[in-house]
């Protein structure tokens, strides 16, 4: 099992901290990660990190797709990969409708057709084996619709690249995991549960929709964890409480929430329920600690030493390829390195 640094996106203020990514770089993890919301973005972010670092991949987790044309998201991902020396993943979510229609002013639309077309468009963009037309129901390249002048023509990326770009997906759903499965090279899920092997059979269902019998083998699922090594089991577990409650209250409204739909499958629905309802109203702090411990103890690894080592070994056990620690504690950074040896 691989190690993955996510440094999710800043707050208020900026919070990139070289220093823990330098010792993750050298504790041996495979990757860091940038994500973006609507304030730091990833690109950047992961242009700094690349320029102080030597060999730790960049991973975007995630790139927002209604942010970026399929085209400009390409031109990115070469930019990143040729700099870098082929240390660039790209990693790739839609969002939620709110982020989607509130802040970007693109219509949600229809998830799993429009996130087909567009790693389709990016793979042919980055291949270069012909000038780029597209006719799909959500990207016509060239445009040709209302407002186009007819100027337009296929077009060929300028810039010969020279290195593999991975594409990495951030899903949830049933459908949208086995279309993951199916098109991308692997698979960026959030609290994700060792203990609930729900997510196998849509896996496996994409494996075998993408008729490559091989498949699982060049597939990576890598997971994002929030971690905490306390040895106040307390204080660990209430570190965890804010950001479960942020997603699982707050990232979507009511019936349209897929942190809030995942942690009922897990069989939280009745405190998934309390927690939405409670920072829907503005109560953040009742929405935190309505986040039951068990639910934290299997999404999270949080805790003493010798309790993550268990955590640690049930995640490996589960089959995952990478373990994608969300941290800003270096003390946990180092210990779950030398944890998973």
């Amino acid at each position: 099992m691989e190690l993955g640094l996510n440094l999710g996106y800043w707050g208020a203020r900026p919070t990139t901290d070289m220093d823990m990514v330098l010792a993750a770089e050298s504790a041996g993890y495979s990757v860091v990660w940038a994500a973006e919301s609507w304030g730091s973005d990833a690109v950047t972010v992961l242009s700094w990190i690349g320029a102080k670092t030597s060999k730790i991949k960049l991973g975007a987790g995630i790139l927002q797709m209604p942010a970026r044309t399929p085209a400009m998201t390409a031109m990115t991902a070469v930019t990143l990969s040729e700099l870098s020396e082929g240390r660039f993943i790209l990693g790739l979510g839609l969002s939620g409708p709110q982020v989607v229609e509130g802040w970007h002013g693109r219509p949600y639309g229809k998830p799993i057709g429009k996130t087909r077309e567009y790693v389709d468009i990016v793979r042919r963009i980055i291949a270069r084996e012909e000038p780029l037309t597209h006719h799909g129901e959500h990207y016509q390249i060239p445009y040709d619709g209302p407002g186009a002048t007819g100027l337009g023509k296929p077009l060929k990326l300028i810039t010969h690249p020279h290195h593999d770009i991975p594409i990495f997906i951030a899903s949830i759903g049933p459908k949208n995991v086995a279309v993951t499965a199916e098109i991308a090279d692997g698979w960026l899920p959030i609290f994700y549960s060792p203990a609930h092997p729900e997510f196998e059979e849509h896996l496996k269902a994409g494996f075998a929709a993408s008729g490559d019998p091989d498949r699982r083998s060049k597939f990576s699922v890598a997971p994002s964890v929030q971690a905490i090594v306390d040895e106040d089991f307390s204080a660990a577990r209430n570190a965890m409480r804010p950001m479960l409650s942020l997603y699982i209250g707050g990232m979507g409204a009511k019936g349209r929430n897929f942190y809030h739909s995942l942690a009922s499958r897990y069989g939280f629905e009745k405190e998934a329920d309390e927690i939405q309802d409670q920072f829907l109203a503005g109560n953040r702090m009742a929405a935190a600690t309505a986040v039951p411990d068990e639910l934290i103890d299997i999404v999270c690894i949080a805790g003493p030493k010798g309790h993550v080592a268990e955590r640690l070994a049930a995640w490996q056990d589960s089959g995952i390829d990478m373990l994608n620690v969300s941290t800003s504690d270096l003390h946990t950074v180092r210990t779950i390195a030398e944890l998973v040896g």
